[in-house]
């Protein structure tokens, strides 16, 4: 049975993608900042042997540490890590104060980056493992007013790369998802700050994405649910864009 540990998963795409995992017969670490939602998840999903949620504060690097030891003590392996949590402020170089550029490149970054440290032993130690990394169409130069989160995503594509070419050898496989403009509850609150409701969301999406809707948060599950699987099993070093055709 493998395990799947999620930095996330609580929701958005994270959790289709917890739900899928638990449809497959998969055990699943999960985190998020709300303990009272982590256990909301477990009881409806009538499968609490196979679920752990871990309340995490991304800026601590010692409580993910701890995810990752809780995990291995619960379920004894990791076989796919899923790199999904991350804050997307609307901020430009010039209005990015060093509090902000901080709690970007501390949740977006930093988090990763420790986690990955620590499963990434796990994984040569059993000689197999997945990471999958949610990326951003903001990679490659970003909305004038997402600095900060187009240089962490872009960051992150370097050490998805880093660790495909250099840890293949230990059977540990590493991907890249670009997922494109999606209707998550963070996107909603985000736009709803704005003063944009839901219809106008989409209506704008519509006139945006080539393929002429944004997407739900099932729209990338199917892609990390190859990732995960055995049937990649020599797919490594890969960039797979789930946009609609949106490029930015």
């Amino acid at each position: 049975m493998k395990t799947v540990m999620i930095l996330g998963g609580a929701k958005g795409v994270g959790k289709e993608i917890l739900k899928s995992c638990i449809e497959k017969g998969y055990n699943v670490a999960f985190s998020g900042r709300q303990g009272a939602l982590g256990t909301e998840i477990i009881n409806s999903l009538n499968a609490k042997d196979r679920l752990y949620f871990h309340e995490l504060d991304l800026n601590s690097i010692n409580q993910i540490e701890a995810f990752y030891l809780e995990t291995i003590k619960r379920f004894k392996r990791i076989d796919s890590l899923i790199i999904y949590a991350g804050i997307t402020p609307v901020s430009s170089i010039l209005e990015t104060d060093e509090d902000l550029y901080d709690s970007v490149f501390n949740i977006n970054l930093k988090a990763p980056f420790f986690l990955i440290k620590h499963v990434l032993k796990s994984m040569i130690s059993q000689k197999s493992g997945s990471i999958v990394f949610f990326g951003s169409a903001h990679m490659d130069c970003g909305h004038i007013d997402r600095t900060a989160y187009a240089l962490t995503k872009n960051s992150l594509y370097t050490l998805s790369n880093h660790i495909a070419r250099h840890y293949a050898k230990f059977g540990v496989r590493s991907n890249y998802l670009v997922m494109g403009w999606t209707n998550t509850e963070g996107e909603l609150e985000l736009r709803t700050k704005e003063g944009i409701d839901e219809k106008e969301l989409h209506e704008k999406a519509a006139s945006v994405v080539p393929m002429g809707r944004m997407l739900n948060p099932y729209d990338p599950v199917p892609a990390v649910m190859y990732f995960i699987s055995d049937q990649s099993i020599m797919t490594t070093g890969s960039l797979m864009r789930v946009t609609g055709g949106e490029y930015i």
